[in-house]
């Protein structure tokens, strides 16, 4: 079995351990450009990962403080979908990506960094995005500024 490491991710994952304070809780507070919230829909809201694996990684999450999918509405399981959707149209128009990796992690032992309010990650893939750079030398390449993708995606999703 091959491993791929991802060091860079550390810095944000050890930054709330034993932490009470939910990350998404405390983005709302704040304004949406200090916390890349894109866009804020009834139930959910779309923010920018600020830790992204990949340039335009973005997530749909609920408000509600929730830890898995399986405790949430239908109708707001109905509108992170529909989200997660124009996400997908949004970052193909904009980006035009090879793919994407879409997920969600449930819980610690999965891999939640978020271990208590679930959402779903939306990854934009290129062809030759992952390389040697993160492997040897513990560098990860995004080859977009991260405000100027905030400034792109909410624009996008706040169109009428």
């Amino acid at each position: 079995m091959n491993f791929l490491s991802a060091p860079w991710r550390w810095s944000f994952i050890s930054k709330f351990s034993g932490e009470k304070k939910c990350i998404f809780c405390e983005a709302l507070k704040l304004k949406d450009k200090d916390s890349l919230v894109c866009y804020r829909g009834e139930n959910c809201f779309v923010i920018l990962n600020k830790f992204p694996y990949n340039t335009g990684h973005i997530m749909v999450v609920p408000y509600e403080h929730v830890d898995s999918p399986d405790k949430i509405d239908y109708k707001i399981s109905c509108e992170m979908w529909d989200l997660m959707n124009k996400s997908l149209k949004i970052l193909k128009e904009k980006y035009k990506p090879d793919g994407f990796n879409i997920g969600m992690n449930i819980g610690k032992t999965a891999g939640a960094g978020v271990k208590d309010h679930f959402h779903i990650h939306i990854v934009p893939r290129w062809e030759g995005d992952a390389n040697f750079m993160a492997v040897t030398g513990n560098t990860k390449v995004v080859s977009y500024e991260i405000n100027n993708v905030y400034d792109i995606l909410r624009e996008e999703f706040n169109k009428g």
